[in-house]
């Protein structure tokens, strides 16, 4: 059995958030919430939540033990991109996109 968050349309870009997830996969989950506790980065409080939420799933909606946990899956995909102006030299216009990102956190019991 195994129980899943997801956390969509982040203010985050996907790429900055893969740096910090690609550390806490295959992890048990009190091994993940220390290594996230020890990155200053914003992926790492946004991800955080969405660990602790899957934790929470599993345990009032499946009864599963929150000691014997660990994180089967866990990705992050891009979401939209809006695209905004960004004043340049000699009168051009240059473009800046502000990303978001989607996370999923996939948490099962070990057997």
């Amino acid at each position: 059995m195994e129980a899943k968050a997801v956390a969509r349309e982040l203010r985050i870009s996907a790429d900055k958030t893969r740096l910090v997830i690609d550390l806490i996969r295959n992890k048990n989950v009190t091994e993940a919430f220390d290594t996230l506790n020890n990155i200053n980065k914003k992926a790492s409080r946004i991800i955080k939540k969405v660990l602790d939420s899957a934790v929470a799933n599993a345990q009032n909606n499946l009864g599963l033990d929150k000691n014997k946990l660990f994180i089967k899956e866990c990705y992050v995909d891009e979401g939209q991109v809006l695209k905004r102006i960004k004043p340049d030299s000699r009168g051009h216009v240059g473009r800046k996109d502000r990303r978001y990102s989607h996370i999923t956190v996939v948490v099962s019991e070990k057997q």
